[in-house]
């Protein structure tokens, strides 16, 4: 895929931003062909050198840049020459799912296997031992804890799972308990 086609691609576009943020974005949003100073980058978009260098760092911390370092003979300064190396994103994104999911996996046995209770005033939630600690009373507003059914909360993880686990060709009927 080429870079035109995955910068306008909404998912990535999500996904750099939610990398390199706003500031970052114009760095992210324009990879030139080729090798590139931050200096001329900061120029060439109008930004601060900081922003770009620090929206290089993160491209560079998830395998979407890359740099090469030359020493000026006669100064000894060091220029770093960046690399966009875009084609990792996809790869990146997979990864990214896979952690949802897992995360998404883990939260979802929490919410099976514990009891909540609820303070509707203050919109509190507790572990039913937390519960018992306080005599089922709230310790902020000192109303009843009302006992609270989260079987649409679990329900609603068990579809986005399903729908990662589509997404990332995962067999969902594999009973991991047998």
């Amino acid at each position: 895929m080429a870079f035109e086609d995955l910068l306008e691609d909404p998912v990535i576009q999500k996904y750099l931003h939610e990398l390199v943020g706003p500031k970052g974005m114009p760095v992210a949003a324009a990879p030139p062909d080729g090798e590139v100073t931050d200096e001329e980058l900061a120029e060439e978009l109008d930004l601060e050198l900081n922003d770009v260098r620090r929206a290089l760092f993160i491209l560079y911390e998830n395998d979407l840049a890359s740099y090469r370092r030359l020493r000026d003979e006669d100064s000894g300064w060091l220029t770093y020459l960046w690399t966009f190396e875009y084609d990792n994103i996809p790869e990146n994104l997979e990864e990214e799912m896979y952690r949802l999911h897992d995360a998404l996996e883990q939260r979802q046995e929490y919410e099976r296997n514990h009891e909540f209770y609820l303070c509707e005033i203050c919109s509190i939630r507790f572990e039913f031992g937390e519960a018992m600690d306080f005599g089922f009373e709230c310790p902020e507003c000192g109303s009843p804890l009302e006992s609270m059914d989260n079987d649409r909360l679990v329900t609603s993880m068990e579809d986005r799972l399903a729908a990662l686990e589509s997404e990332l060709n995962l067999d969902a009927d594999v009973d991991v308990d047998a």
